[in-house]
C-alpha cells in the first residue's frame, strides 16, 4: 500500500490539474480500495488495445494516460522515422468523454509537430483503419471500449497499413511510453497542425464497401430484402443506413430507440451484439415488420450480431462463427464463378474459431491461414504474404474483414456482404438459415459456444492467472469421455501430440492461449481476455451430418455435450 500511496501523492504534483488531484486526495481520504485498484498497475495494451475504467490514476483512462500514450508514440515516430512529415488520423466513439479525450490526444501529436486529421464528430472504427491508408498517415488513434459496459474507455493504436500493432512494433512502443514522466507530456497543442475532416473521406469509404460487398443480386432483390437494423446506441447510425442505400437496398427499418449513440447505453444491459438481449428490441420490431433479418451493431461499429428466420420462421440469432462461414462460403462461391481463384488466395481466421472455417476454405482449393485472436493478426497476415491475395476472413468473436480495403474487423462491409447474400438467396426462395444447413450437409455439423469468466480488479486477475496455470500443470487426459489427443500450448509455442507422444513446435507468436483436442474432434480452448478481465471458454463439437429433418436433433445432442464439457471445466453456459 506504501507504494500505491507514494504512486498517488505524485498525482498530487503542480503538473496535474487541480479537478484531477481533489479526485485523488478524495480517494486518500475515503475510499483505499478503490485508490488500490486505480494504482496497483499502470493500463496496458491488450489483444484489441488499452481499454480501461475511466477515472483518476495510472489503472485508469484519463487524458493524462492517453496522453502519455501519444507522447510516447511520438518520441517513437520521430526517432525510428526521423527527417519526414507524419500525419496522425483520430476517431473517436459515442463513449462518455470520448469527444474531449480526442482532442487531449490531437493536441499532443500536433505538440509534437505531427499533422492531425481529427474527425469532428463519431465515426466507427473501420472508418479509422480505412483513413489511415486513405490519408497515407504514418499512424491512426480511435477512442473506443468497443462492447465493455459503460464505466469503460479504450484507445486503439492503428500503423501505416490500417492494422492494429503488432509484436516487435508494440513492444518498442509500450517501452516507449513506459519510459516517459507524465512532465513530459506536451499537452498544448499547435492548432494549425490539426485539420478537421470533411465527408469526402466517409464517401470514398462508402463507395469502396459498395464495390467489396455487392456481387450478383438484382436491384429488385435488393429492395425485396426486409432489414430491421440497430446500431445499439453507437457509432454505426453513421455509416449502415448511408451504405445499405447507396447499395439500393431499400427496406431497412431502423429501431429509432437505439439510434441516438449514447455513452451510457440506456436501453441495454451490454450494447453486444452478441448477446441476444441487446437485439430484444430490434427483433420486436422486425416481428412488426416481418422482416428477414435483424443485424445490430457495437458501439465502435466493428463487430455484429445477426439474426435470421429459423426453418419455422422464428427469428434465431447466429453466433459469430455461423456468421464467418456464411460470409466465407458467399465470398468463396462468388470468385470461384468469377474464375478469379488461381491457387494464390487465402482466407484467414483465429486459433479460437471453428474448425470448419479451415475444411470449407480448403474444399474451394484455397489456401487457410490461421493466427491467434484478433484482427491485428489477420492484418499481418496481409502484410506478410503479398504473394498471396487476401479473400475475407474472420472470427468467432462476431467480427469479419471482407477483403483488405480495411485491416480490421468492420461490420459495415460484413453487413452489406450478408444483405446482398440474404438477397440472392431469398430470390431464390432460400434462406441464410437454410443455406447454414447446406453448407453442414456438405462438411459436417460444427457447434460452438463461448463461456466467459468476468474476474474484476486486483484479486480476480490473480485468479485468472492461477486458472491458466492450473489447467497448464495438471493437464486433462479426458473431456467428456473422449480421449485427448493434441494439447496446444501457445505460451511455450509446443503441440503435444499425445498419440505418438511427439512434441512439436507452433509457427505463430506466443500467447496465453491452451487448447485441447480430443479424438472425436471436439475442441476446448481457454484464454484470458487481453482486453476484459474475464478468462474465456471456447467449444466445439462437431456431428455428421445429412438429413435437414435430423438438424435440431443433432444441435440438441451436441448442446448436450457443450454442457457437459463446461460442466468439467467448472464454468455454467
Amino acid at each position: 500500500m506504501e507504494d500505491i500511496l507514494k504512486k498517488a501523492q505524485y498525482w498530487m504534483s503542480s503538473f496535474f490539474d487541480n479537478e484531477t488531484k481533489n479526485k485523488v486526495q478524495l480517494l486518500i481520504d475515503q475510499n483505499k480500495k478503490e485508490l488500490e485498484e486505480s494504482f496497483y498497475q499502470n493500463l496496458s495494451f491488450g489483444t484489441g488495445g488499452m481499454r480501461g475504467v475511466m477515472g483518476v490514476g495510472t489503472n485508469r483512462i484519463n487524458k493524462y494516460t492517453l496522453g502519455k500514450n501519444s507522447q510516447g508514440i511520438s518520441n517513437y515516430i520521430h526517432k525510428t522515422l526521423p527527417n519526414q512529415a507524419h500525419s496522425v488520423a483520430i476517431a473517436y466513439d459515442c463513449r462518455t468523454n470520448s469527444n474531449t479525450l480526442a482532442r487531449v490526444v490531437a493536441n499532443v501529436f500536433a505538440a509534437n509537430q505531427i499533422k492531425v486529421y481529427l474527425f469532428p464528430e463519431l465515426r466507427p472504427t473501420p472508418l479509422l483503419s480505412y483513413s489511415v491508408r486513405a490519408l497515407n498517415c504514418t499512424c491512426g488513434i480511435v477512442l473506443t471500449a468497443s462492447h465493455n459496459p459503460p464505466e469503460y474507455n479504450g484507445y486503439k493504436v492503428y500503423w501505416k497499413d490500417g492494422g492494429q500493432l503488432v509484436p516487435p512494433q508494440d513492444e518498442e512502443i509500450i517501452q516507449e511510453i513506459e519510459n516517459l514522466n507524465y512532465e513530459e507530456i506536451k499537452l498544448v497543442g499547435n492548432e494549425e497542425l490539426i485539420e478537421l475532416l470533411d465527408k469526402k473521406i466517409d464517401q470514398k469509404y462508402f463507395e469502396e464497401v459498395v464495390k467489396i460487398g455487392t456481387f450478383d443480386a438484382t436491384p429488385e432483390a435488393r429492395k425485396n430484402l426486409n432489414i430491421c437494423f440497430t446500431s445499439l446506441h453507437g457509432t454505426a447510425i453513421k455509416t449502415v443506413p448511408p451504405i445499405l442505400e447507396k447499395a439500393g437496398f431499400s427496406q431497412v427499418h431502423i429501431v429509432d430507440e437505439q439510434a441516438t449513440p449514447d455513452g451510457q447505453f440506456p436501453t441495454v444491459k451490454s450494447p453486444n451484439p452478441e448477446e441476444p438481449e441487446a437485439l430484444e428490441i430490434a427483433i420486436k420490431l422486425a416481428e412488426e415488420k416481418n422482416s428477414d433479418l435483424v443485424i445490430g451493431t457495437d458501439p465502435d461499429g466493428d463487430r455484429l450480431g445477426i439474426a435470421v428466420r429459423d426453418l419455422e420462421g422464428n427469428i434465431q440469432l447466429l453466433n459469430g462463427n455461423q456468421t464467418m462461414v456464411l460470409m466465407t462460403w458467399f465470398l468463396l462461391e462468388k470468385w470461384k464463378k468469377a474464375g478469379k481463384l488461381s491457387g494464390k488466395e487465402f482466407v484467414a481466421s483465429t486459433i479460437v474459431s471453428t474448425p470448419l472455417m479451415k475444411v470449407l476454405t480448403e474444399d474451394y482449393g484455397v489456401t487457410y491461414k490461421e493466427a491467434l485472436t484478433g484482427f491485428k493478426w489477420i492484418a499481418k497476415l496481409i502484410k506478410d504474404h503479398p504473394e498471396l491475395t487476401y479473400i475475407g476472413g474472420g472470427e468467432e468473436s462476431f467480427g469479419y474483414m471482407v477483403s483488405d480495403v480495411v485491416r480490421d474487423k468492420d461490420a459495415n462491409s460484413a453487413i452489406l456482404l450478408t444483405c446482398e447474400m440474404a438477397a440472392e438467396l431469398k430470390a431464390e426462395g432460400k434462406t441464410l438459415y437454410q443455406k447454414l444447413i447446406e453448407i453442414y450437409q456438405t462438411y459436417g455439423f460444427y457447434q460452438e459456444h463461448l463461456v466467459s469468466l468476468v474476474k474484476k480488479g486486483l484479486a480476480g486477475a490473480e485468479e485468472i492467472k492461477q486458472k491458466m496455470i492450473d489447467l497448464r500443470k495438471q493437464p486433462l487426459s479426458e473431456i467428456n469421455g473422449e480421449k485427448v489427443v493434441l494439447i496446444e500450448d501457445y505460451s511455450t509455442s509446443e503441440a503435444k501430440d499425445l498419440q505418438n507422444n511427439e512434441t512439436k513446435s507452433i509457427a505463430i507468436p506466443k500467447s496465453n492461449v491452451l487448447i485441447y483436442y480430443t479424438e472425436n474432434g471436439t475442441k476446448v480452448a481457454a484464454r484470458p481476455s487481453g482486453t476484459e478481465p474475464k478468462i474465456k471458454f471456447y467449444i466445439s463439437v462437431n456431428e455428421a451430418f445429412s438429413k435437414v429433418e435430423d438438424f435440431g436433433q443433432k444441435q440438441e445432442k451436441a448442446l448436450e455435450k457443450i454442457n457437459a464439457i463446461l460442466k468439467e471445466f467448472g464454468v455454467e453456459k
